[in-house]
């Protein structure tokens, strides 16, 4: 189904749905709190997850729902940075996703027409604040399932190696606390890697679509961040760029530093970087807490790893935090039948109350959920960030859902694949940042 009929397919959709909750009178409610019409029981879940590192968690919790209720659940897990084409062609098919995800207010502004009214399910009353929730007037549309941290993760017992060798400046991991430190610790790294052991100081900033998104989107809420503290604002139609030359030297630091080089990163993948941290060949490696299982599995244990803050060399850098939020949100599809919908409420509404759902939740995929009956994460990224922000550091919020676009995302990442490459300079990077910003912005928001 071609966007442009979005609107007149939900519209008829939603008249159906009507239709079936008046027939069905005051019962007609699933026992999850969605006023579908349907009945949970005679439906089937199908959802398409945004997590590849997550798939074979949320594949056998789907096996132990379906064990435990009968009813159908089929996790479908798009590949590395094709959650939107694979959603687009997944919803023009006669078995389309009924739960799938947006990444927050631009993603929703896609999708809002395949989106059912959740406020009034129980999934909704489980939130523990509103604020994870998309909303538009008394309409929910979206509720936030994860709240994640990112940063720097480093393997302890290299950096310590680091520190007590004689041509280290930085004598304590504790003394890592800016971007000036950060560079000077990676730079003399760098400079006696056969003598530590390793590659490079920084895995590969891959550029493939399997890792760009860590730069071209993680590492760029940086100087956002940054640049909406200055403002006041938490969005805006045209981006100054004021802290690009902030962007530019981490980015620098990361290629200059590295396993590779930086002429080679445009075939380098999230699996290449991941390999490459796990084996012991680098010691920095720009990712977040959902990474926690691969690395463990892998072999590293909670007390070969940590993670600091992506300095920048901006703001008070002392008293900086993890990188903290969430851009994955549930949505459920109102294009499907009632009873499917009723299924989908109620699959949720058993994963974040149930102990065999939370427990999976927080155990097996890492997360920090954002609901009443929230277990404690084991994960040591999340424990990180929860000492981190009760030792009084200020997390850095995302800000990557008001970003305009994917076009604007891709713009960033190319500009920055060919500056890495040589092909291309900073100022195509900037005018990708700034002018694309602008021009997105306004062919999305017309």
């Amino acid at each position: 189904m071609k966007k442009q009929n979005f609107k007149r397919a939900a519209a008829l959709t939603l008249a159906g749905l009507m239709a079936a909750s008046a027939l069905a009178g005051c019962g007609g409610t699933s026992s999850s709190g969605g006023s579908t019409g349907g009945d949970a029981t005679k439906g089937k879940v199908y959802y398409l997850n945004f997590k590849p590192e997550q798939d074979k968690a949320w594949q056998d919790l789907a096996a132990k729902y379906t064990e435990e209720t009968g009813i159908e659940v089929v996790v479908k897990t798009a590949a590395e940075g094709t959650y939107e084409s694979t959603l687009t062609a997944e919803m023009d098919k006669s078995e389309a996703p009924t739960l799938f995800q947006v990444n927050g207010p631009v993603g929703l502004a896609n999708w809002k027409d395949y989106c059912a009214d959740l406020s009034g399910s129980e999934l909704y009353k489980q939130l523990t604040t509103k604020d994870y929730a998309l909303t538009e007037g008394d309409a929910v549309y979206g509720i936030a399932y994860v709240i994640e941290s990112y940063g720097i993760i480093y393997n302890k017992t290299i950096l310590q190696k680091y520190c007590d060798s004689d041509f280290a400046t930085v004598k304590s991991i504790d003394e890592i606390n800016s971007f000036d430190k950060l560079k000077t610790v990676a730079e003399e790294i760098q400079a006696n890697k056969d003598a530590l052991g390793v590659k490079g100081a920084f895995t590969s900033a891959g550029m493939d679509s399997s890792s760009d998104w860590r730069f071209k989107t993680h590492l760029a809420n940086l100087p956002i961040y940054f640049e909406y503290q200055d403002e006041g604002i938490t969005s805006t139609d045209a981006i100054k760029g004021t802290y690009l030359d902030n962007y530019k030297n981490i980015f620098d630091l990361y290629i200059n530093n590295s396993t590779c080089d930086p002429t080679v990163l445009s075939s380098k993948t999230g699996t290449d970087a991941e390999t490459e941290f796990t084996t012991g060949e680098a010691v920095f490696f720009q990712n977040g807490s959902w990474e926690y299982s691969i690395i463990t599995e892998a072999g590293l244990t909670d007390d070969d790893i940590g993670m600091l803050p992506i300095y920048i060399g901006v703001g008070d850098e002392a008293n900086q935090g993890l990188c903290t939020g969430s851009e994955n949100y549930w949505c459920v599809n109102n294009q499907a039948s009632a009873d499917d919908q009723a299924a989908t409420l109620e699959f949720l509404n058993w994963c974040v109350t149930s102990e065999t759902g939370t427990t999976a939740l927080s155990d097996d995929m890492g997360f920090v959920i954002p609901f009443k009956n929230a277990k404690e994460a084991t994960n040591k990224f999340v424990q990180i960030d929860k000492e981190l922000t009760e030792a009084g550091k200020t997390p850095v919020s995302w800000n990557f859902t008001t970003m305009p676009s994917e076009n604007w995302k891709n713009g960033v990442g190319t500009a920055l694949t060919q500056y890495a490459a040589g092909t291309g300079s900073w100022d195509d990077v900037v005018k990708a940042f700034v002018d694309g910003w602008k021009t997105e912005y306004a062919a999305n928001n017309g």
